[in-house]
């Protein structure tokens, strides 16, 4: 029987396409065996291997996936809103299971006592040789997705450059950007040019003058006799996500009619046999934008953090994404002939740290960038009564901690003029600390890992601060993909609020409360705010954020964090205990 593309890619789900489908079940009581995690028969004549959102850590951490995706009805359901019970179900991940404790909130704090903590660039050096070693390097592409070498305590104290070490160690291939930009602009062009061996293509950052590209949009690697086209998206909204000196006269975007001209061009002009989107736009906005561009293969997604443990189908294009935090190692082992994509295997490998062995090329790297470092990262400053973790739609307990500290602190500077509301931004980045555990200067700095620490104190009304929480809101909550940063809301200190996610834009969040009071319009309110750009006219505080938080956890010595979160939802189920289960 003739099959077409889309039945053979179809047929090609049966062959292992899924993390579940390929080797042996991770689903018994004990730890799997190193050789299990990779159980993987090889298949067809090209492989992917990749990682994305990486976010500087070398060291192993213990980063769960969040208890809440929230999204409006139009999205609800979809991959990238699946989280707890229902992705597990939806996936068919038995409770207890490796999938379980890595893919999943549900047990967490349990089975992190059982598994240990995921990640680590030994770990991973170690997956990523085994595969080439299994495939051969000719037959090997090597990718990560962006937001690599930033936001951890080795990547600021290393501007980056621990990591970038690592990447070149490894022998990757090609990269996108987005935080990664926050080292500075000129360190950043000294990395890509100076230091990265890994080629950085990006098809959507353009000069802000006359519209020329900064980077190649995209490149063409024969692999194995099979002719590739890769094109790289950098994340679109970078100017608004992050300061904008850090991207001054660079131009971001979408763009899907360049994106298919590029497309085109790869197909028509340079006839390749397969188009790969390597994208740090999120899981959502690449299944939008695939719907719109025609004639890509592969979407390698990141900067959303999702796990997908089988591919998303969109027409011919699959979509996949590997987490973050290096929990997983991606793997596509792809059948291409006759100029298409005939077949595929996929697995998403974890990487459980006390399983894998350690590289010791990877180990010995790590070992010499931390070594002046590590007598100050590894200081204890306090002990933790409750988890600490950051990732939520809505709230978190770091960022109720985050709050209490610059309360603290304010008050001590100026008990007079007090604080009334404190924001942290909703970024999805940001390792664990387990209760009853030591809290370490590290732990701090991998959840402050920012490049851009100052505090700032406003005064700001009432009316003023409803439209730009309804702002936020409308980025965290639209219906369309195509308008979402992919970022969480900003966490309010000293505030509470009803919100109505699928309401009309303007009119989501309700009922707000400042120090238990109903929010008064033109009332003067003295806000402290850290993780954007200076506000006009206003110095920064003397102590930068991690400062704050380090001496508030000294100060406090035993932590303990109120875990209900200020935030009453009005119309979809609000999780609040998925770790705890």
């Amino acid at each position: 029987m003739q099959l077409t593309r889309r039945g053979l890619l179809k047929s090609s789900a049966v062959l292992g396409a899924s993390f579940f489908m390929s080797g042996v079940s991770l689903a018994g009581k004990r730890k799997p065996t190193f050789e299990e995690l990779l159980d993987f028969k090889p298949y067809g004549n090209l492989t992917l291997i990749f990682t994305s959102d990486i976010h500087g850590h070398l060291k192993p951490v213990y980063f769960p996936e969040p208890m809440n995706l929230l999204a409006p009805n139009e999205l609800r359901g979809t991959p990238g809103f699946l989280t707890g019970a229902e992705f597990m179900k939806r996936y068919g991940i038995k409770p207890g299971s490796v999938e379980n404790y890595t893919m999943a909130c549900t047990g967490f704090i349990r089975l992190a006592k059982e598994y240990g903590r995921t990640g680590g660039a030994p770990q991973m050096a170690t997956v990523i040789k085994t595969i080439v070693q299994q495939r051969g390097r000719e037959k090997c592409l090597i990718l990560d997705g962006g937001d690599t070498w930033v936001t951890s305590g080795i990547a600021l104290k290393t501007d980056g450059m621990a990591v970038v070490d690592w990447l070149n160690y490894i022998g990757y291939d090609y990269i996108v950007a987005h935080w990664d930009l926050t080292v500075g602009k000129e360190k950043f062009l000294e990395i890509i040019s100076k230091h990265l061996k890994a080629k950085l293509i990006s098809y959507n950052i353009s000069d802000d003058t006359f519209g020329d590209l900064i980077f190649p949009p995209y490149d063409v690697r024969e692999v194995s006799g099979i002719k590739v086209g890769i094109i790289g998206s950098s994340f679109p909204f970078t100017p608004l996500a992050n300061p904008r000196k850090y991207t001054e006269g660079w131009r971001f975007g979408v763009r899907p009619e360049e994106l298919q001209a590029h497309v085109d061009e790869l197909r028509n002009k340079h006839k390749v046999d397969l188009v790969v989107l390597l994208s740090h736009d999120g899981l959502p906005l690449d299944i939008a934008l695939m719907k719109v561009v025609k004639g890509i293969d592969l979407v390698i997604s990141g900067h959303t953090h999702d796990v997908t443990p089988e591919p998303v189908k969109v027409g011919d294009t699959l979509i996949v994404s590997p987490g973050s935090h290096g929990k997983f190692v991606g793997r596509l082992d792809l059948d291409v002939r006759k100029g298409r994509l005939a077949g595929y295997r996929f697995k998403l490998i974890p990487i459980l740290s006390d399983v894998i062995p350690q590289d010791k090329g990877a180990k010995e790297l790590v070992e010499k960038w931390y070594k002046p470092h590590e007598r100050e990262l590894n200081t204890v400053i306090g002990t933790t009564k409750t988890f600490l973790y950051k990732r939520d739609t809505l709230y978190s307990t770091w960022d109720r901690l985050i709050g209490e500290a610059i309360a603290d602190y304010l008050h001590g500077v100026d008990a007079v003029i007090g604080l009334d509301v404190a924001t942290s931004p909703g970024y999805r980045w940001g390792p664990a600390v387990l209760p009853n555990s030591p809290i370490r200067v590290e732990d701090v700095y991998n959840v402050l890992g920012i490049t851009y620490p100052e505090v700032f104190v406003l005064r700001r009304k009432g009316k003023d601060l409803l439209v730009l929480w309804e702002d936020v809101a409308d980025n965290v909550f639209n219906p369309n993909p195509l308008y979402q940063q992919g970022g969480d809301m900003s966490r309010i200190y000293g505030v509470e609020y009803e919100l109505k996610i699928n309401a009309k834009q303007g009119e989501r969040i309700r009922n707000v409360r400042i120090k238990g009071k109903p929010l008064e319009p033109e009332k003067e309110y003295s806000v402290a705010v850290y993780g954007g750009p200076p506000p006009p006219g206003v110095e920064p505080e003397k102590l930068n954020i991690r400062d704050i938080v380090i001496n508030y956890i000294k100060k406090k010595r035993d932590i303990v964090v109120e875990r209900r979160p200020n935030v009453k939802v009005l119309d979809h189920p609000y999780n609040t205990e998925c770790f705890w289960r």
